[in-house]
């Protein structure tokens, strides 16, 4: 370790570095001019933090701490530091290019950390801790979607090779009814072949149905969460639980992290990028971003071209002007990245819809008989009126009729 007294700098204000792992942080600080003034070693413990925050303030005044990683290894210290009232900033690793050129080590990737703070590279601030609450419950979900899938596709696998009475009783089956069946089959009634297949198609389906109630359950704890994030958002035609809670991860919980809604498009990989070169001027499509963000955007695309009035209507006059679904489907995510933007960054509220089961029931109609008038299940309309899983805008069709009635 390397240290400089205070006194010998005159430095008022220091800038701090951190390089991350998994059981230790490595802290590196810099004066005001980018002078190396001390690193060190420290455990990712409530004590070890502390003691690097202190071993930070001890060169002068902190003004900032560049953190790696501060949604995985950089989380505690980011807390920590929030917590004492140091402005953290989010600080990504150095390219492979520049590990090349300037060598590796905690050190090294400590200081670097404090130059990207220091040259003003690193301005993002790290995503608010309160999102990680919908992160876990987004990532239980889609594992066990994803371990749904798989069991599913193992059911059908092994039907394929199944013993003739076996695949005969099943082949005819699909998805809900084959996992019902087959979960409440008697292995022990069939011959040993037979029972030894039976009995794991029996245990799939069993997985299968265990998976789902999980997965139904974690969806309603997303969506109420969701919800509480941003009303508005859950608002927009498309937007389920889901793909909401991923736009609310990426966000990171905290909207002035988004300076621009060019830079959200950026971010989740649906701005254009510029690919110009001499005379040609042209644009290509990002392949970088969020993954996640971009995958839920083209979610809601595809919902809204296949039922959305006005989304409809684009397309058509897209196709008309010679653009194929891959372009439009391009200029589709672009759009809904700044709706998305302004939903997240504009606190804007969501259409109430406490009024419309009241509205019906001062007029002594039935859900019957308003699902018939609005061509849809009363089931729906009931939903709607608790606010479940509403349609905002088949709520305000209802809303209108019920004016109307």
């Amino acid at each position: 370790m390397t240290v400089t007294p205070l006194g010998a700098t005159g430095v008022a204000g220091v800038i701090g570095g951190v390089d991350t792992h998994a059981d230790t942080i490595h802290v590196g600080v810099l004066d005001s001019i980018g002078r190396e003034l001390g690193d060190r070693e420290f455990a990712t413990t409530p004590a070890g933090y502390a003691a690097a925050l202190a071993f930070v303030a001890a060169f002068g005044v902190v003004i900032a701490l560049g953190v790696e990683g501060t949604s995985s290894y950089g989380a505690g210290i980011a807390r920590a530091a929030s917590a004492a009232g140091i402005e953290v900033r989010e600080v990504i690793r150095p390219e492979r290019s520049v590990r090349r050129m300037r060598g590796k080590s905690d050190p090294i990737d400590a200081y670097q950390a404090a130059r990207a703070v220091l040259s003003g590279h690193a301005v993002a601030a790290p995503k608010d801790e309160n999102i990680e609450a919908l992160r876990a419950l987004h990532k239980a979900r889609r594992s066990a979607v994803k371990a749904r899938t798989a069991a599913m596709n193992q059911i059908h696998q092994m039907l394929i090779t199944a013993p003739a009475p076996v695949r005969e009783k099943y082949r005819e089956l699909k998805q809900k009814p084959l996992v019902s069946a087959l979960a409440g089959c008697r292995p022990s009634t069939h011959e040993p072949t037979a029972r030894a297949v039976l009995t794991a198609l029996k245990a799939l389906a069993k997985r299968h149905q265990f998976l789902t109630a999980q997965a139904d359950e974690l969806r309603q704890q997303i969506r109420d969460l969701a919800r509480d994030a941003n009303p508005h958002l859950m608002s927009l035609y498309g937007v389920g639980p889901t793909t909401a809670a991923q736009l609310l991860i990426t966000a990171g919980g905290n909207p002035d992290r988004l300076r621009t809604e060019a830079s959200f498009a950026a971010l989740c990989g649906a701005a254009p990028v510029p690919a110009s070169s001499g005379k040609a001027t042209r644009h290509r499509l990002s392949r970088g971003g969020d993954r996640a963000a971009n995958n839920a955007l083209h979610t809601i695309a595809v919902v809204r071209m296949s039922s959305d009035p006005r989304t409809r209507s684009y397309v058509h006059a897209q196709r008309a002007k010679g653009r194929d679904d891959a372009e439009i489907l391009r200029l589709l995510n672009r759009a809904l990245a700044r709706e998305v933007c302004k939903s997240l960054t504009r606190g804007l509220a969501a259409p109430g819809l406490g009024d419309l089961r009241p509205a019906r029931q001062a007029k002594n109609i039935t859900l019957r008989t308003a699902a018939k008038a609005m061509d849809t299940y009363p089931s729906k309309l009931a939903r709607i009126e608790l606010g479940t899983f509403p349609d905002y805008d088949l709520a305000q069709r209802y809303r209108d009729w019920l004016e109307a009635a």
